[in-house]
């Protein structure tokens, strides 16, 4: 009593931080006596389990394994499955908040994504399979087979799992299954990247493209919209009576296309094969041999750089069609891209990112008709000149050589006709090109398989159509004169002759076979790849392959 007389007898400052000291006082016993109690009760539950995802990786798979052979049966064989999550999405997602359908069991499996528990008797899981996610809530009360605890203390992010139990939706409205019963089906021995971090890491996503479909969502988009595009086409010719072939990767010339090849060597032949560059030669002669529409859809190798639209190998689709020209197939590449590009998008116009998506969009609208641009002529009109119109002489050549290097245009030896004029239509008409477009009217010097022009000489029936400076087509009313189709691979030779290593060969068994007749004939190809990046917006082709070429770590 008379110790609180002298408090107040104190100053009020004075007062206040006797009262203040008194009361921190206190609020540190508290504390110490409620660490007390959790020490008292941690002691008499055990040791503290080890959160997994606080380790090291090195650590956490050392656990992760150990855990597997603690395991009676760690890879089971098998897991009834019944139902898919997007099935089981699109068939319950009107059911009313907090309702069980207890009488209507699945079971369903997929990979953990998130684990969360609260408590001991409730656990949450993030279950996706499918490119579709599900909420697994997980009760005591409803658990049926073995322990409920030790059923669910294996599992972690990244496992597969299957699961037995009945639908329902939480006080949240969230459709979720309530399980009778979990069961580890194969375990992830890998830490994940967590929700929140992704993974972003362009060299670990391509080497490791399992582990890029199993953290970003948008990559299983990307190759879902590769997929429709080739089944479009494979439809679309399907329907018009086209036959789909296959021919040989290995050949003995590479023949086809402009482009250097991959050599291999047949072992017991003792013989240097090259990797296709294109089965444009073997199509030819299956039209030869009555087969008037064929198709194929495969891979090509090309031995050389890769870069953002470039891989050694890709995939293509080349068509080849009797008794139609190359405006026919102009109107067949307007028809079928149009509609496919309707169909897939839901529109003619998307939006396309040329700079990644960080970058200013592009609008490119695939409404028909498009332009279409005869080559030299618009080269003349935009460079106000006139060409000699023949190419294959040295003084064509030369005019052109003088008009690219008065533009100050790169072209590395040998300065071809045919190269100079690759250089002068890419600065003149591809590098303006957005919307889809022709270029038409190839020289014959640059086009050894396409047939001569009707009406202008030293021009051919062929067509180029662009997208937003890139090339997709390639088209031309095919050369079947055997003649002037071995004046052309003669061309080709005496080229290769000069230093051109993507020059063709002298294929001697093609122009045999054109003896035999092929009849008046367009023919067709498209990368497939260069198409996908436009169609899921990509700007690289490395994200529309899922398996692209990687230079070896550590060089």
């Amino acid at each position: 009593m008379a110790e609180a007389e002298n408090v107040e007898k104190l100053p009020a400052a004075e007062r206040k931080r006797l009262k203040k000291e008194a009361e921190a006082k206190k609020r540190e016993e508290e504390k110490e006596k409620k660490k007390a109690e959790q020490a008292a009760k941690q002691e008499a539950a055990g040791p503290k389990k080890e959160n997994l995802e606080d380790l090291d990786p090195t650590k956490y798979r050392e656990n992760r394994m150990a855990m597997v052979k603690s395991l009676k049966d760690p890879y089971p064989h098998k897991w009834p499955v019944d139902t898919s999550i997007p099935g089981l999405i699109e068939k319950y997602k009107d059911l009313p908040a907090e309702t069980h359908e207890e009488g209507t069991v699945v079971t369903i499996a997929g990979r953990v994504k998130n684990k969360r528990a609260q408590g001991a008797s409730l656990v949450f899981y993030d279950l996706v399979a499918d490119g579709s996610r599900i909420q697994i809530m997980c009760q005591a009360q409803f658990h049926e087979v073995g322990d409920f605890k030790e059923a669910h203390s294996n599992i972690n992010r990244g496992d597969i799992i299957g699961v037995r139990g009945f639908v329902g939706k939480s006080k949240k409205g969230e459709l979720s299954i309530f399980p009778k019963e979990v069961k580890l089906l194969t375990a992830c021995l890998h830490m994940l990247p967590k929700d929140h971090q992704g993974l972003k890491d362009q060299e670990v996503r391509f080497r490791k493209r399992y582990l890029d479909l199993m953290i970003n969502d948008d990559v299983r988009n990307t190759f879902y919209t590769r997929s429709k595009i080739v089944n479009f086409i494979r439809h679309y010719l399907d329907s018009r009576g086209f036959l789909e072939v296959e021919t040989p990767m290995m050949n003995m010339i590479p023949g086809g296309a402009t482009a250097k090849p991959f050599v291999t060597h047949h072992n017991d032949l003792n013989l240097d094969l090259f990797m296709r560059v294109a089965p444009e030669l073997y199509l030819k002669m299956l039209v030869v041999g009555g087969l008037d529409r064929v198709f194929e859809v495969g891979r090509n190798f090309r031995n050389e750089g890769m870069d953002m639209t470039h891989n050694p190998e890709f995939t293509a689709c080349e068509f080849y069609m009797a008794y139609a020209d190359y405006n026919d197939l102009m109107d067949m590449t307007e028809h079928m891209f149009s509609e496919m590009v309707l169909n897939i998008k839901g529109s003619y116009k998307i939006q396309y990112h040329p700079d990644g998506p960080e970058g200013e969009p592009v609008e490119i609208d695939f409404t028909p008709p498009w332009p279409r641009i005869s080559m030299v002529e618009e080269i003349e009109r935009l460079a106000e000149v006139k060409l000699d119109r023949a190419f294959e002489t040295e003084p064509a050549r030369k005019q052109l050589d003088d008009l690219v290097a008065k533009l100050n245009l790169d072209c590395p030896p040998p300065r071809s006709s045919a190269r100079l004029l690759d250089k002068l239509c890419g600065h003149f008409i591809e590098d303006r090109i957005v919307h889809p477009t022709f270029i038409t009217e190839h020289p014959q010097v640059m086009s050894p398989l396409a047939k001569w022009h009707r009406s202008k000489p030293g021009l051919t029936e062929r067509f180029e159509m662009f997208v937003n400076t890139k090339e997709l087509c390639n088209a031309y009313t095919e050369l079947n004169d055997p003649e002037r189709q071995m004046a052309c691979f003669m061309g080709q030779a005496a080229a290769k002759e000069a230093g051109d290593d993507e020059a063709q060969g002298v294929d001697t068994d093609f122009v045999t076979a054109l003896e035999h007749g092929l009849p008046p004939t367009g023919g067709w190809g498209c990368g497939i790849d260069r198409l996908t990046m436009f169609l899921s917006d990509k700007n690289s082709i490395r994200e529309v392959i899922l398996f692209p070429a990687m230079k070896p770590l550590g060089k």
